[in-house]
């Protein structure tokens, strides 16, 4: 394995669109969503182990699961574990990252990624990485993976990207958010477009170098802690600086501004899991398209619904349709999966009428 390879997890989020099973105090990628017995943090982590040594893998997450992210990956050293004091999205930790790692090994060639995608085909996706990675080892490039889009969907980001290209690595024209549904559907069909994955590769040093360039209110915050990253006084450091940081994600801070960004369009099985209609898209289906994670779920004259719950309890379901059921402990949730965008509001009224006890 290349010793200058590193990957930096993202796994701070708190997962509220797939409530109620994910909360503050346990949120998704610290569940086992997918049934298989493992979480969607060690399904990753064992992901990249195949890309660079366990001692290479950081883990960017808020302070509050440190001890969640040493339970799930045992092996992975209190220095591997960047704990943010304060959520203030993806550019700040990014930064933070590569501050830190540039500490360790100024020629560290770097993976971001989040802790809760799945990917069906992982050496396809190990592949694409490499190739990546080797790109980024000789040029001054951002690199991010684009997915080739399979549908018209409203709820991902898309990368425009040039037709002329190096070893299939083509310059990124443009990035839009959340088009609605007739942009989206002209962007599949025109073939220049890509999901955005959020999956990002670059030398730490161009990185750092594009945050002084694009984003230097955040670069400058955090450089200050130079002397102390890989130190007994990093975290001290980090607890005062970072809440000061914009809130702000790596797109809009570096990736919509900076000129030598760069893509890979890709095919790896790819989902982002952000929702429970993206979880029943990717589960197991009977012949009427519903989902369930337990044998004692019996249905009747209903079609495309999901359901999750107690695999001690009898749940009999008739007549329904399209809608998704999580039975927790504390919580029923019974929704439209047409409306299952709404979910993270609900989150929000509940904070405001009942506390975060159910949050």
């Amino acid at each position: 394995m290349n010793k200058y390879n590193y990957v930096a997890i993202m796994a701070g989020g708190v997962g509220s669109r797939f409530w109620p099973a994910s909360r503050v105090k346990r949120p998704k990628q610290f569940l086992d969503i997918m049934g298989t017995g493992k979480s969607l943090i060690q399904h990753t982590c064992d992901r990249f182990l195949k890309l660079c040594p366990k001692e290479n893998i950081f883990i960017v997450t808020n302070t509050i699961y440190k001890n969640l992210v040493k339970e799930h990956l045992p092996y992975i050293t209190d220095n591997q574990i960047l704990c943010e004091p304060s959520r203030n999205n993806t550019a700040p930790c990014i930064a933070y990252t590569a501050l830190k790692l540039a500490a360790l090994n100024p020629n560290a060639n770097l993976v971001v990624a989040p802790s809760d995608h799945i990917i069906l085909k992982e050496d396809a996706f190990i592949e694409v990485l490499k190739q990546g990675l080797a790109y980024t080892a000789k040029h001054d490039a951002l690199l991010t993976l684009g997915i080739s889009p399979t549908r018209p969907d409203t709820g991902y980001g898309y990368i425009k990207y040039e037709n002329v290209h190096e070893d299939n690595i083509h310059k990124v024209e443009a990035f839009t958010e959340k088009p609605d549904f007739e942009t989206a559907k002209s962007f599949v069909t025109s073939g220049s477009y890509l999901w955005n994955a959020g999956i990002f590769v670059w030398r730490v040093k161009s990185l750092i170098d594009a945050f002084q360039k694009n984003a230097n209110e955040i670069y400058e915050i955090l450089v200050k802690g130079n002397e102390f990253y890989n130190t007994d006084q990093e975290q001290a450091f980090i607890n005062k600086a970072y809440p000061t940081t914009p809130s702000i994600s790596i797109d809009y801070a570096i990736m919509e501004k900076a000129q030598n960004v760069y893509t890979i369009p890709s095919e790896f099985g790819w989902s982002d899991l952000g929702t429970w209609a993206s979880l029943h898209a990717e589960s197991d289906k009977d012949d009427f398209g519903n989902s369930k994670n337990s044998d004692n779920v019996l249905f009747f004259n209903s079609n495309n619904n999901m359901i999750r719950m107690s695999k001690d309890k009898l749940a009999v379901v008739d007549g329904l349709e399209d809608y998704i059921i999580v039975d927790e402990e504390d919580v029923l949730l019974i929704f439209p999966k047409s409306k299952e965008q709404e979910i993270k509001q609900i989150t929000t009224f509940l904070k405001e009428k009942k506390g975060e006890i159910y949050i």
